[in-house]
């Protein structure tokens, strides 16, 4: 199971062009309503969440996901449940995803200490610790950074490649005609 942890104020195309390529690839994707069932995104989106925060069961956890957005980072870091909950998978060597400014709730946290990491360029500051990447998409170890909204897409296939092999996010790039 992967959650995705959605907050009033997250940037929309984050958020969904992920869980949709991970749900095209048969991954199990659970959006989580942080803020409530009902989420508005930066751009005035409603979303419905699947699930709140009560229904998440850690046990069989693959992967958390935390899409980016200025006030939707600061929402998703003001919730004790996420940080909990990224707590859990860092100690559990559960995969930790996170994309524009999300990655500085991991900076803050103290879980990027000499990892490489990449964020949107204004929150590139807070990723306390980390050895900076010049790259959209980066993974180090359990924790999967992307830059921002333009590279979604590229970041949902990183995470269909870990999570279920280089095949099948070959398979899903040309269903959904991505470059090559």
């Amino acid at each position: 199971m992967v959650y995705a942890f959605l907050a009033d104020g997250l940037e929309e195309i984050e958020a969904l062009a992920p869980v949709d390529v991970m749900r095209r690839a048969g991954i199990d994707v659970k959006t989580v309503g942080i803020t409530g069932k009902t989420v508005t995104g930066n751009h005035d989106i409603k979303i419905e969440a699947d699930i709140l925060p009560e229904r998440v069961e850690k046990a069989g956890i693959e992967a958390i996901f935390l899409p980016g957005g200025g006030v939707g980072t600061e929402n998703l870091e003001a919730s004790a449940f996420v940080r909990e909950m990224i707590d859990f998978c860092a100690s559990n060597g559960i995969l930790i995803a996170a994309i524009c400014a999300a990655p500085s709730i991991l900076g803050h946290m103290g879980l990027l200490g000499g990892k490489e990491a990449t964020a949107f360029p204004s929150y590139q500051k807070e990723l306390i610790g980390a050895r900076l990447s010049e790259e959209y998409v980066v993974q180090d170890g359990q924790i999967l950074t992307g830059r921002g909204m333009g590279v979604s897409l590229q970041f949902g296939f990183k995470l269909i490649e870990i999570l279920r092999g280089t095949e099948k996010a070959a398979e899903i790039r040309e269903q959904v005609q991505w470059e090559k």
